[in-house]
């Protein structure tokens, strides 16, 4: 299969480095041109949590318009560069194209929906984990399921053609009709511990670490699973909590969530579709949201300091 990875951050570059691994024709597509560079140079590099790692050839590019037209196009680009990468990629989606979403948060769907068409597009999330240790070196630090599915529930031939692709490669995926929950389940992993690891600062394995971030994690998760079932939406409380819990403490020492490393690099995050999604939700259906309101405005505090220039002493 013919494939284009859009963003080849952490997540891209595991994906995308598994996909081209197994056989596929992939190029990684990123406006950083030292990863590009990097990439075609010297190949893409990924350690795993044990200490070992395998450096894997694949085409890395800042042109879509040199790839030209591919099978499947899978998103992994930031949320607030959604609309504006997807454009840039319009060279390398043809009739047949696929559309994958594979990022963070709530909403990024129905954005791509407004540019290639519903009928291309398909939704979905990935409980891998992955740090950018330098361009094009990426550590692998945990493993877990995908699920992807059509916007209109139905059990497509390209779903299914997309499936088992990813599952050639390795990739452990689950094709669904009820993809929005799944989505959901990890939006509510999401709202509890990128905003609580990125705000204090702390690894993910460490937010079990005392009984006051457990607690914290719980309310926040409360009240993800209140909005959700407003909206039918049919999400566990004990079964998110042990599934949160169950991950964190399966991640690789010194675990970075992506939202520290943003926070860390100076970066707008994706606060805004994550916890913003759950207060946007809350308001909507007059659901108080008051803990994820709280890391909503901490996050986008904490965004604003990154604007102000630093005095010298």
């Amino acid at each position: 299969m013919k494939i284009a990875i859009l963003g080849a951050g952490a997540m891209g570059s595991v994906v995308g480095g598994l996909l081209a691994k197994a056989g596929n024709d992939v190029t990684l597509i990123d406006v950083w041109r030292e990863i590009v560079d990097t990439i075609n140079a010297h190949g893409l590099r990924i350690d795993d949590k044990a200490g070992n790692f395998e450096t894997i050839r694949v085409r890395a590019s800042t042109n879509p318009a040199e790839i030209g037209p591919v099978d499947l196009l899978t998103i992994f680009v930031k949320c607030y560069h959604t609309e504006e990468a997807v454009r840039s990629a319009a060279p390398l989606i043809g009739p047949q194209t696929v559309v994958l979403s594979l990022q963070n948060g709530w909403g990024n769907g129905p954005r791509i929906a407004g540019i290639v068409g519903r009928a291309k597009l398909l939704i979905g999330v990935s409980y891998h984990s992955a740090t950018v240790l330098g361009p094009g070196h990426v550590l692998h630090a945990g493993k877990g399921q995908t699920f992807m599915g059509e916007l209109d529930r139905t059990m497509s031939d390209q779903l299914k053609h997309v499936a088992d692709t990813f599952k050639r490669a390795g990739l452990e995926v689950t094709a669904t009709p009820n993809v929005s929950k799944e989505i959901w389940s990890k939006l509510a992993l999401n709202a509890a511990t990128l905003p609580t690891s990125s705000t204090i600062r702390l690894t993910a394995e460490r937010l079990l670490d005392t009984q006051e971030m457990q607690q914290l994690m719980r309310e926040l998760l409360r009240e993800v699973v209140a909005v959700a079932r407003a909206q039918e939406i049919d999400l566990d409380f004990d079964e998110r909590w042990n599934a949160i819990t169950g991950l964190l403490r399966k991640l690789a020492p010194n675990t970075k969530a992506s939202m520290l490393q943003d926070v860390e690099k100076g970066r707008r995050t994706e606060i805004d579709v994550i916890n913003g999604a759950i207060v946007e939700a809350g308001q909507r259906l007059n659901i108080p949201t008051p803990y994820n309101n709280a890391m909503l405005w901490m996050v986008r505090s904490l965004e604003e300091t990154f604007k102000q220039p630093k005095l010298d002493h």
